[in-house]
């Protein structure tokens, strides 16, 4: 390898491709944490996953990791990347707890990117400087603290464990408070996939709860959302609830796959919520259903602020009489416009 020809340090290191390099790396990676590099991106796309080897995990001062492929297995001696800001791991394998210590073990730790792994199912992160978090994969439970995060995108695969939607009498934990909580200082919320089913699993609520903390600094959220599952429509309000300064909501509607009486039109529960800085709202994959029309009459009548609710069409069925609805809806701001694209 060319780590061989190489003398001195080197401040980054960066293998990438289709090529398989697997059978070098032990020797390679030995050599590299000799050099003590700054940055170090490791992406080889074909062929099975790829072992870390342990000596990646010595380099003490590593600022920047990114890794595709592989497999990650901490070994005992591992005492962390004091400087490591940026860590990426995409397609990889590992353990709850060692991902646990490998977030935990990087103090600070600003952006934090975790997609498509298998092998973890209580994803605990840990970190006290966090600002960035984008979570892509399949788990059964997710506890945040970080309390300095400002941008968090979280997808739940479709894959994951299905959530029952039927009432738990004795499931009585609050997922939003459980996973959301600490993250006072965030502003910019993406919720995605089946993330809001978590946030909603456990016994049906009759009344938008709040949440322990309040997230003064939201400012702009995005959703995945069933309207059909009654649920994740008061978890959706949960967090309108406990946004008081939200300024920017974009809805995509997915239809349900299952029907039962817990999903119900929100349309028969008289909520009142203020959202008094939304500016403009969006929903998209709009399908002209009762329960996506119920919702955007909400918040026309809970927004004084906002200017407008940009509809975008999914539906191939005649609109016109949605489409009367949805402008004879009454609307507390003046200023609020409707518009529907196709």
């Amino acid at each position: 390898m060319v780590l061989a020809l190489q003398k001195g340090t080197i401040e980054e290191f960066d293998i990438s491709g289709e090529k398989s390099y697997h059978d070098e790396f032990s020797r390679g990676m030995l050599m590299l944490s000799r050099r003590s590099p700054r940055s170090v991106t490791i992406k080889l796309n074909s062929g099975p996953r790829y072992k870390i080897s342990s000596r990646v995990f010595s380099i003490g001062d590593l600022k920047f990791l990114q890794l595709k492929n592989c497999i990650i297995s901490l070994p005992r001696a591992f005492q962390g990347f004091k400087s490591l800001t940026y860590l990426s791991l995409n397609n990889f394998s590992s353990t709850d707890r060692d991902i646990q210590n490998l977030i935990s073990f990087c103090p600070v730790l600003t952006d934090l990117i975790l997609t498509t792994f298998e092998g973890i199912n209580q994803l605990n992160i840990q970190a006290p400087k966090l600002e960035y978090l984008r979570v892509y994969g399949d788990f059964e439970d997710i506890n945040l603290e970080a309390p300095n995060l400002k941008v968090a995108i979280l997808y739940l695969g479709h894959q994951a464990k299905a959530y029952q939607s039927v009432p738990i009498a004795h499931d009585k934990e609050n997922h939003i408070k459980k996973s959301l909580g600490s993250l006072s200082e965030i502003k910019i919320l993406g919720i995605t996939g089946s993330f809001m089913k978590y946030l909603s699993k456990g016994r049906i609520l009759t009344k938008v709860p709040a949440v322990s903390a309040v997230f003064t600094r939201l400012e702009n959220i995005y959703l995945n959302i069933c309207f059909w599952d009654r649920r994740q429509v008061f978890a959706a309000y949960s967090l309108f609830q406990n946004a008081p300064n939200l300024k920017k909501l974009a809805v995509w509607s997915y239809p349900s796959s299952t029907w039962d009486q817990c999903q119900a039109r929100i349309l028969e529960h008289t909520l009142q919520m203020q959202m008094d800085h939304l500016v403009t709202a969006s929903v998209g994959c709009f399908r002209g259903h009762d329960n996506e029309v119920d919702f955007v009459a909400k918040l026309l009548s809970w927004a004084p602020a906002l200017e407008e609710v940009k509809i975008e069409w999914k539906c191939e069925i005649d609109c016109s009489i949605v489409l009367a609805k949805l402008l004879a809806l009454p609307r507390v701001s003046a200023r609020a416009k409707v518009i529907v694209t196709f």
